[in-house]
């Protein structure tokens, strides 16, 4: 015999239950999905940046701006949540853009780094700004309190997601 209450299913947490709040959130992930979708928020970042229809590429253009310092294929990979052939086919064609150069790397002369070139660092800096500028005047009427929460609060929540994620991809564990 089922514990479960009328109306209730396995899948629909009841009121109160240790899920019950979480339900409440994913709506509205699936709204700012489909804000950021609509409004085109990344081509226009892009497009600012002088790259448009290239946002793969300015992926990993940001990465390596964030960096500050350059970094190998797999750094960069992690860093983007992709596999390493992707990202050796965007560096391969922001490299023949003169975006990003290879440089050796110091500790292993078998590997390469990269950088991006100043032409390459310019578009990053125009994209984030565009971005942080659009988030800005979003939340331009936040208390910084509020502010400060929202940037702690993503930040634990990405990355206890993408470990959570990681071990499930190692493990197979839900």
């Amino acid at each position: 015999m089922s514990s479960e209450s009328p109306g209730e299913s396995p899948q629909t947490p009841a009121p109160g239950s240790t899920h019950a709040d979480l339900l409440a959130v994913l709506p509205r992930i699936t709204q700012l999905s489909a804000a950021f979708t609509k409004g085109r928020l990344a081509e226009r970042a892009t497009e600012a940046a002088g790259l448009a229809r290239d946002r793969p590429a300015m992926g990993v253009l940001v990465s390596l701006r964030t960096a500050d310092k350059p970094l190998r294929i797999g750094e960069i990979a992690d860093r983007l949540q992709v596999v390493g052939p992707h990202v050796t086919r965007q560096v391969q064609a922001l490299e023949k853009r003169g975006l990003v150069r290879r440089v050796a790397d110091p500790h292993d002369r078998r590997a390469s780094l990269i950088e991006p070139t100043d032409k390459g660092t310019e578009a990053a800096n125009r994209y984030v700004t565009f971005l942080l500028g659009w988030f800005a005047e979003a939340l331009a009427d936040w208390p910084q309190q509020d502010r400060d929460d929202l940037v702690r609060l993503l930040a634990r929540l990405a990355d206890d997601v993408t470990a959570r994620l990681a071990r499930f991809d190692e493990n197979g564990e839900d």
